[in-house]
């Protein structure tokens, strides 16, 4: 029997997002993403039931502002303590760890899936799904971006606006498009 295309993203490996099966899980993220971002502020604090049920995993006192959008959820894994501000788009077709006591400015980004180079594997809707590691007590400004297959150290500075597209070492601050590493002068 073929694997499914759920197994093929889930073990690091091209597969097709134009599939049955993922797009009822994209589905039923977006029902539980729609009812946590349109929850009054108070409720929205101690996530949606529906949300917190889709995540990997959500430590104590995790809150994610509206809006806020993921693909998957089920990859999603929040340390205690870890605060999403309004707009964070997760795309999260690989594990995104994030650590405790981490926070993200507004509008940041995440993007796990990476689309096939060749035209002929984008029109087929071939992607690869490479995770995010994010330590503890790390800051993520607003509007980053980072890449798939990145790893974040515990303690990190990721500046606003920054595209991340390589690993950052434990308490490192990075800024700019690539990002890369402050120099202490």
């Amino acid at each position: 029997m073929a694997e499914s295309e759920r197994a093929k993203m889930a073990d690091g490996e091209w597969y097709t997002c134009l599939d049955s099966e993922l797009e009822t899980l994209r589905a039923t993220a977006r029902d539980a993403v729609f009812e946590h971002n349109m929850l009054p502020p108070r409720e929205r604090a101690n996530l949606g039931p529906a949300l917190r049920a889709l995540l990997g995993g959500v430590g104590e006192g995790a809150r994610i502002e509206a809006p806020f959008h993921c693909a998957y959820g089920f990859n999603l894994f929040l340390g205690s303590g870890v605060f999403l501000n309004a707009g964070c788009t997760i795309l999260d077709t690989a594990s995104v760890r994030i650590g405790k006591g981490t926070l993200f400015g507004p509008n940041v980004q995440i993007y796990c899936a990476e689309h096939h180079r060749e035209l002929a594997g984008r029109r087929a809707g071939l992607e690869i799904a490479r995770p995010v590691a994010i330590g503890d007590n790390a800051w993520i400004g607003g509007s980053a971006i980072i890449l798939g297959g990145v790893s974040i150290g515990e303690g990190a500075i990721v500046g606003a606006g920054a595209v991340v597209t390589r690993d950052v070492a434990a308490n490192t601050t990075v800024v700019g498009n690539p990002a890369r590493p402050v120099k202490r002068g």
